[in-house]
């Protein structure tokens, strides 16, 4: 009798112990959407909080994007990377070719 019951339960319960299959194809795909969803959410969200990398001062931009071409020369002269007189003859180049507004 036991036998019996046991083969016939086997029968009905197939390969997955009894549980239902189908709803493995519906949460599956979308705990893959969602998880995708909040990764781009994420991606994009941070890209607008800091803007595109060239106006963060990478891939050779300036790291404000508000300075003059005169402060960035101010700077260079300030940190030493150049001397006196050629921080003068570059100042008076920029003057000279500053365009009219």
């Amino acid at each position: 009798m036991l036998t019996t019951v046991a083969a016939t339960a086997a029968e009905h319960l197939g390969h997955w112990g009894g549980a239902p299959f189908w709803p493995f194809f519906v949460f599956f795909p979308l705990t893959l959407l969602l998880i995708a969803g909040l990764i781009f959410a994420l991606a994009t969200r941070r890209r607008r909080a800091y803007g595109p990398p060239w106006s963060q001062g990478g891939w050779g931009g300036s790291s404000t994007p508000g300075r003059s071409a005169e402060q960035v020369l101010a700077e260079r002269f300030a940190k030493g990377d150049i001397d006196e007189t050629e921080y003068r003859a570059r100042l008076e180049v920029l003057r000279a070719n500053r365009p009219e507004s």
